[in-house]
């Protein structure tokens, strides 16, 4: 699903955000019951999709429906022209940052239960972020005694705040939750945010 998120600064400080992907259910076919799906109900799916807000505010969408993969295309140049017209535009990955949500385990290896939290941060974590144009969750890993998650984000200290939210929320083990940031080009400078004072140097292995 090929997305364009874009971005800008308004005159009074406000960071807005801007994207548009398109949803062809052929292409990303999730279960087998979709090939018995109509092909009129197919056509419906087919969405050209776009989402506009604030940064960490939750977001206003609309979308086209029955759009082919070619209209698809005329749709994606002129969003990026319209946008670009209003002042938006694509980050280069060294404007955004590296928020790392770490959460200590119980073992060294982990067990069922934590493979159970990893799939649930993800997501919690995935849906929360994408919907007010914080950024996404680009990967996630296990290490000795912790569980890393890597975001991706143009606002580090709005994403901070939304992860100690979202953890206490949607009950993901927040009395074990660490949060870090570096500079995208830099992910060996992470500094702890929060808790605050650290109490020992914040590393992802």
């Amino acid at each position: 699903m090929p997305i364009v998120r874009m971005y800008k600064t308004d005159n009074k400080g406000n960071k807005l955000f801007r994207e548009a992907w398109y949803e062809d259910p052929i292409e990303d076919l999730a279960d087998a019951t979709d090939v018995e799906s109509s092909e009129e109900e197919v056509d419906a799916r087919r969405q050209f999709v776009v989402n506009h807000g604030t940064v960490g505010h939750v977001s206003k969408t609309s979308q086209e429906e029955n759009v082919s993969a070619e209209r698809a295309k005329e749709l994606f140049a002129g969003f990026i022209e319209q946008s670009t017209e209003d002042g938006y535009r694509e980050l280069a990955d060294d404007e955004q940052f590296w928020v790392i949500a770490q959460f200590a385990l119980k073992t060294k290896e982990g067990t069922d239960r934590d493979i159970s939290l990893q799939t649930n941060a993800r997501r919690e974590f995935s849906n929360h972020l994408a919907w007010r144009g914080l950024g996404t969750v680009e990967s996630s890993d296990f290490a000795p005694w912790k569980l890393n998650l890597r975001i991706l984000t143009p606002d580090a200290k709005t994403t901070i705040n939304a992860l100690k939210t979202i953890s206490r929320d949607a009950k993901l083990d927040p009395t074990k939750l660490r949060i870090a940031v570096a500079p995208f080009n830099a992910l060996d400078q992470l500094k702890q945010r929060h808790p605050l004072p650290a109490t020992e140097p914040f590393t992802l292995d």
